[in-house]
This record gives structure tokens, C-alpha cells and sequence, in this order.
């Protein structure tokens, strides 16, 4: 279950509370008079069910709270209560299932932004599996692609297709075109450093027969990735995370960029298009995949009239 909690001016006070006495997914409502001070106003809070949530907080941005006051979710990992337990039998629905749209924004948003850490973490990540490539280690491989960050600039940009937010794409088009060049051209450095001490040369990347899918691309690489797209995106909406380490050692994005530039130095021109090609089909599949599972997903007209005016 969720807790919310809604800052809000006097004036409001009384229908806010309203909204949340009357749906009959929320229980433990509290009402604290005067207890804000920054901004300031009364809290009320409750705790609700994930089925109704997002109608919730579309009610409550209809009358401003996010300007005048401040609404606040979190997520309750136990809650030992009658009423609870009743509030939840009163909304269909499965909890797995309820999309919370303004919960989505704000996560893929945050998750988009081009920072030192990402950087860091997707560098990291193109160098280790750069390394996995030219010892034919899949395990190193495998631990590249569970490091990389990348999903979340993608699915940011799956979000902000569907709803039409320029906002989301900019940002999550800058982290995917600034990220992984930069990355690259750090890999393509550390390859020199590995050349130059006898650690690299073109027969060692001739020969890696238990790493070979990251530059073989093919009709699989794009099923592959519509698949861990779909799983991604599912996984945001309906807040199971665990799944989302399936998805991250299911795609090559981050293995066929550090290799494309490993292979570019080296003179292997044909695997470094192959892997740049690999690169670029597993981005597209992740965001078209993301974007169909939100075409299909409840209330999303509605959240895109509202978002694209605000």
C-alpha cells in the first residue's frame, strides 16, 4: 500500500479532504490543521491502495495542490490493518497491475539525467565489458551489462513519446547522446592503453567465440530487445524492480558500444559496424517496446492532455 501525505492551503483543506473520505481505496485519513509552515496550511494524510492512486492524484492536481501546496507518495512495505485490508478488497484490481502515471514520470525523469554518476557507471560499465570481449568472458560481460544505466534514459524516452513530453525526451536524448560517445571514447583510450602493453591486438578479437552475440546482430537481437523493452517498461509500471536485472543482462547496448569501439581501433571495420549496428537496434527495440506497453496501458489519453498543458 501507499501513504500520501497533501500540504494544502486552508481554502482547500475541506475538499481535499472530501476526495479522500469518499474513495473507498483510502483509509487511516488524518487531518493536522495549521501543522505546515513551509508552505503554509494543513496535512492530510492517508494511506491508500495502488489501484487508486493515480485517479487520486489527478483529483488532487485538479485543484492545484502541486502549486499552492505539495503532494507527497511513498510506498509502505507493511501494513497491519483491518481497515486497510478492507480498503483494499474495495477496489478491484490487482495491486501488480495499477499503473501510477505521475509515479512513472517522476522516476524515468529522475533516472534520465546526464550526471557525473551516470557517467561514471556507464564508462565503467563499456570499459569492464570491453575487457569481458577481449578475454571471452561472458561472466565480465554479463556484469557490464547489469552496471550499465541506460535503461533509464530509454525508458524516460519511451514516456516521453507516448505523452507527448518534450521535456523527458530532451533529457533522456542528452544522456544517450552524450553518455555513451563519451563512454566510448574512454573505452576507445583504455583499448590504446591495453595495445600498447601486449594485453589487446586484432587476433585477440578474432577469437571470441563465447562472446560473439555482442557484434552478431540479427532478427534475434531485435526480438531480443523488444522483449526486455516490454519486461522493462512492466516492470516500472507495476513496481516489481526485481525484474528489471532480467532486463539488463537480457540486451547488448552497453557490450556492442565498448566493443564497436574496441573493434574501430584495432582496423576491424566489418565487427565494429556490426556491433554499431547491434547498438542501435537494441535501443530502438527497448523504446518502441517500452512506448507499445504505455500505448496499452490505462488512462493514458487523459495523463497526456494533461501533462502536455502544464
Amino acid at each position: 500500500m501507499l501513504r500520501i501525505r497533501v500540504l494544502s492551503p486552508p481554502e482547500y483543506s475541506e475538499r481535499a479532504r472530501r476526495l479522500l473520505l469518499d474513495e473507498p481505496g483510502a483509509t487511516h485519513v488524518t487531518v493536522f490543521p495549521g501543522a505546515a509552515l513551509r508552505p503554509e496550511g494543513d496535512v492530510i494524510e492517508a494511506v491508500l491502495t495502488r489501484e487508486c492512486a493515480d485517479g487520486l492524484l489527478s483529483a488532487l492536481q485538479d485543484l492545484g495542490l502541486e502549486r499552492t501546496g505539495g503532494i507527497t507518495l511513498e510506498h509502505l512495505d507493511t501494513v497491519l490493518s483491518d481497515a486497510a485490508d478492507a480498503a483494499e478488497a474495495a477496489v478491484p484490481g490487482d495491486p501488480a497491475d495499477a499503473v501510477i502515471w505521475d509515479e512513472l514520470i517522476e522516476n524515468t525523469g529522475e533516472e534520465s539525467r546526464l550526471t557525473v554518476s551516470f557517467l561514471a557507471f556507464l564508462t565503467i560499465a563499456c570499459v569492464l565489458a570491453a575487457i569481458g570481449a577481449i578475454t571471452d568472458s561472458p561472466v565480465t560481460v554479463v556484469g557490464a551489462m547489469v552496471l550499465g544505466p541506460e535503461f533509464g534514459p530509454l525508458a524516460a524516452l519511451a514516456v516521453g513519446v507516448v505523452l507527448r513530453r518534450r521535456d523527458l525526451v530532451r533529457r533522456a536524448g542528452l544522456a544517450l547522446g552524450v553518455g555513451f560517445p563519451v563512454a566510448m571514447a574512454i573505452t576507445g583510450v583504455a583499448s590504446v592503453l591495453f595495445h600498447l602493453t601486449g594485453l589487446l591486438d586484432r587476433t585477440t578479437i578474432a577469437n571470441i567465440p563465447q562472446v560473439d552475440f555482442i557484434y552478431e546482430v540479427g532478427p534475434f537481437s531485435l526480438i531480443v530487445a523488444l522483449l526486455a523493452g516490454a519486461a522493462g517498461m512492466l516492470s516500472l509500471t507495476s513496481a516489481k524492480s526485481g525484474a528489471l536485472v532480467g532486463v539488463f543482462i537480457s540486451v547488448t547496448t552497453v557490450p556492442a558500444a565498448a566493443f564497436a569501439a574496441v573493434a574501430a581501433l584495432e582496423g576491424s571495420w566489418d565487427r565494429a559496424a556490426s556491433s554499431a549496428a547491434q547498438l542501435l537496434v537494441n535501443l530502438l527495440g527497448i523504446v518502441a517496446a517500452g512506448a507499445a506497453v504505455l500505448w496499452l496501458s490505462p488512462r493514458r489519453r487523459k495523463l497526456s492532455a494533461r501533462t502536455t498543458t502544464s
